[in-house]
């Protein structure tokens, strides 16, 4: 199995790329990693080229490119580079912590997405108190707008992520909406629900509110893209604020609240552990023909680490397979129809 590395996306590249990998070559001797970039930045960092394979290239898509004109100028751009290498057969799988709209746009216009699936879904996993496995969300930014029909379909993509990625026998699948009533929402929310409770391959159960999130009440919640971005970057910026404020309440305090820390200092860092999202790894761009993943372009080697771990179970696992066949499978049972 191969994977095709941006060595050049991201805050920190080629370094903390280039040492995430390395720790998982160890790991996973049945990976292959083929990295993309500048042959002079990547070289000096490794020490050993056992199943590693530079292609060199200077050009990259930076953060502020905008996406789909830079896929289409960019040939040699370290990320689509990669795709292509997805694509011709040469890598199974791509990963980068680059623009994240020029890798969904990668992902669509060279990779391609599953026949049957409208629109990809950009999918993270993410933390809840009660469990350690977190529980996922999309689409999370892919698409702002959607149709029951594709809010459908990620209850079911994830679905597959959740059993084979996950290790969960029966994923609960969840709607987020603005009230857990069946009838509550837009008339979008009440069309999914109707496809969500009448679909026998999944585990509905039922509409779910975003202040429950947290609490691990679904371990899979579908929602649109301009929702479920928002919703994200709320959790994320309130986790970030609170463990913020925490440890500006201990340390800017007098000796007794200095004091008090230290006795707390475990139970912190138990929440703090709790909420580190760089344990699940990158965000899935569901969909596509082949696992897409992307990372936090601040992640750091760590996070990569647990990116490729992710990436390896989904190949192990032939999960974008499973989805593929799915789907194809219900697209000849309507034609037989």
């Amino acid at each position: 199995m191969k994977v095709a590395v941006d060595a050049m996306g991201g805050d920190f590249a080629p370094q903390s790329v280039i040492e995430g990998v390395l720790q998982a070559r160890s790991e996973f001797t049945d990976l292959d990693f083929i990295l993309y970039g500048d042959q002079a930045q990547i070289e000096p960092l490794i020490d050993d080229m056992t199943r590693l394979t530079i292609v060199h290239t200077t050009e990259k898509i930076a953060s502020d490119d905008e996406p789909v004109r830079a896929i289409r100028r960019k040939k040699q751009a370290s990320m689509v580079l990669a795709a292509q290498a997805v694509k011709d057969g040469q890598a199974d799988a791509l990963f980068s912590l680059g623009n994240t709209g020029a890798l969904l746009a990668a992902g669509l216009f060279i990779i391609g997405r599953v026949k049957g699936i409208d629109r990809p879904g950009l999918m993270p996993t993410l933390p809840s108190i009660n469990s350690d496995q977190g529980f996922n969300m999309l689409d999370v930014g892919a698409n702002a707008e959607a149709k029951p029909e594709h809010l459908h379909q990620y209850g079911l993509m994830g679905n597959f992520y959740a059993k084979d990625v996950r290790g969960i026998e029966n994923p609960r699948i969840a709607l987020l909406n603005n009230g857990t009533e069946a009838t509550k929402g837009d008339e979008l929310h009440k069309a999914t629900y109707q496809l969500l409770v009448d679909d026998p391959d999944l585990n509905f159960v039922g509409n779910v509110e975003a202040n429950d999130l947290l609490k691990g009440v679904a371990d899979v919640v579908v929602t649109d893209g301009f929702t479920g971005n928002a919703t994200l970057k709320a959790i994320e910026g309130t986790a970030t604020i609170v463990m913020s404020q925490v440890k500006h309440a201990i340390m800017d305090a007098g000796v007794k609240e200095k004091i008090g820390g230290l006795l707390l200092k475990g139970s912190v860092g138990g929440i703090r552990e709790k909420f580190d999202t760089s344990i699940y790894g990158g965000a899935v761009l569901l969909g596509l023909k082949a696992p897409v993943i992307k990372a936090h372009g601040a992640a750091d080697a760590r996070t990569v680490y647990y990116t490729v771990k992710q990436i390896h179970v989904m190949l192990a696992n032939q999960t974008v397979q499973k989805v593929i066949d799915y789907f194809s499978d219900q697209a000849a049972q309507k034609n037989s129809n």
